[in-house]
């Protein structure tokens, strides 16, 4: 299986996220690929891989809930929820649940940027 994710390396939030994946996949399974970064190199226009998690699974573009799905199939321990996933009654739950986390995104990033800075 080949899986890259396209990530906001610029905000605390989606950093943290990243950071536990990375623990997570012990066997090195996941590319991870900073979008914020202006030199990496974006299949998609790099505003929409900002707005929204993304994936490519063996060559398939993933979006949101199905690209986190993608990612616990990757990772052992998280395996069975994405396979559990790939049923399409739970992945329509799992999607409406990340449209339910972006409409909150914005003020849990300012309370994650205000952590990491009273962490320094």
């Amino acid at each position: 299986m080949s899986l890259t994710v396209w990530h906001d390396g610029g905000r605390p939030l989606c950093r943290r996220e990243i950071a536990l994946m990375r623990r997570l996949d012990r066997r090195g399974a996941i590319s991870f690929v900073d979008a914020s970064d202006g030199a990496s190199v974006c299949p998609r226009d790099r505003r929409d891989l900002l707005a929204r998690f993304h994936a490519v699974e063996d060559g398939h573009m993933l979006s949101g809930a199905a690209a986190f799905a993608a990612i616990w199939r990757a990772i052992p321990l998280l395996r069975p929820l994405g396979l559990v996933a790939r049923n399409p009654h739970i992945l329509n739950a799992l999607e409406w649940l990340y449209e339910q986390f972006l409409s909150i995104r914005l003020p849990l990033q300012h309370l994650a940027r205000k952590l990491e800075r009273q962490a320094k």
